[in-house]
């Protein structure tokens, strides 16, 4: 058994804490405001975020941050990632030499375009951060459905040992070394669903959110291996995986406000319709400057920041990528003439 802080108390942080608790591990959830933990502590259910799935009695929660992270062998980091960089400089006094922060959100700083885990090693330099990515909604993991995710480490030790605490026979995890490709897969499909939202809010059909998907996951990969990530992350669960089950699923934040502007609605509009943090709507300034950094073409991307920022309907956004000049789908594949 181990001793784990879960550092957040959303949907995705009571989902995880829920599922180690499960696992047999002791669990100690912190949240910064007080009427949450409160409901958490007394009604064993987090009725806006997660209703109808019961916590157990032995699942502490608490305001103190301190109480939260000392004496645990590891943290869940699970804040949305706006408030990454904050809570991590407010942790940083009580984590102890060595002791495993595991990442769980998704985003990428725009002032700085560091990744989250970046952030946490900045801001806790003497902390082991790795990071938990894939295809895995808070909804279907609190009820206990399949899921598949891959932890990224530092060391395969570190990452085996993660993979033993997680797992059961509905959460399987597989590793990775590649923390970096993993973080930015998960962070740039965002930016990516909200373009099939807005598609899906403007009547378009089953064929455009094909294209957006895997025209998608091109503007994915090719930045991410500019950046030094891996090709296979972006190919599998943290990459195309992670993109698929973001634009397709009722339960994804960032299509459902992509889904409301597609409809009319203004981008604040939207984002407090949805009544969670859109880590989109955040990553997609960071994307652009990341794009022009590295001379890489990002088409989708742009005209997400164009709509969202620079008040392009989203109809003249569709036009705009629909007539791009013609080329080949795969640069690297050549005509045997």
């Amino acid at each position: 058994m181990a001793k784990a802080g879960v550092i957040g108390a959303g949907s995705w942080g009571t989902a995880l804490a829920l599922l180690l608790c499960g696992n047999g591990h002791e669990v100690t959830v912190w949240s910064i405001n007080e009427e949450e933990v409160k409901e958490l502590d007394t009604k064993r259910e987090h009725t806006s975020k997660l209703p109808g799935v019961k916590l157990p009695e032995e699942m502490k929660f608490t305001t103190d941050l301190q109480e939260a992270v000392c004496g645990k062998d590891f943290l869940v980091l699970a804040v949305p990632s706006p408030f990454t960089r904050q809570t991590a400089r407010k942790m940083a006094p009580y984590v102890k030499e060595g002791q495993v922060i595991v990442d769980v959100a998704k985003g990428i700083e725009e002032s700085t375009l560091m990744t989250l885990s970046q952030q946490i090693q900045q801001e806790i330099p003497q902390a082991d951060v790795a990071v938990l990515s894939g295809p895995s909604h808070a909804e279907e993991v609190g009820r206990g459905l399949p899921t598949t995710v891959v932890i990224g480490a530092k060391t395969e030790q570190t990452a085996e040992w993660l993979r033993n605490i997680f797992r059961n026979e509905v959460f399987r995890v597989y590793i990775s070394p590649d923390i970096l490709g993993m973080e930015l897969g998960g962070s740039l499909k965002n930016v990516i669903a909200l373009a099939a939202g807005i598609a899906d809010g403007m009547g378009y059909g089953d064929n455009t959110k094909a294209a957006l998907i895997t025209r998608g996951i091109a503007e994915i990969a090719r930045l991410g291996v500019a950046m030094g990530g891996a090709f296979e992350s972006f190919a599998g669960l943290t990459g195309i995986g992670d993109l698929i089950v973001t634009c397709a699923s009722v339960h994804s934040r960032n299509r459902k406000a992509g889904y409301l502007m597609g409809q009319g609605k203004t981008m604040q509009e939207a984002m407090d319709e949805v009544q969670m943090v859109v880590e989109g709507v955040y990553s997609t300034k960071a994307a652009v400057k990341l794009g022009e950094k590295y001379n890489i073409a990002l088409p989708i991307v742009n005209q997400v920041n164009a709509v969202l920022f620079e008040g392009k309907s989203p109809r003249e956004a569709v036009n705009e990528l629909m007539l791009r000049d013609g080329k080949p789908e795969h640069t690297a594949l050549t005509w045997q003439d």
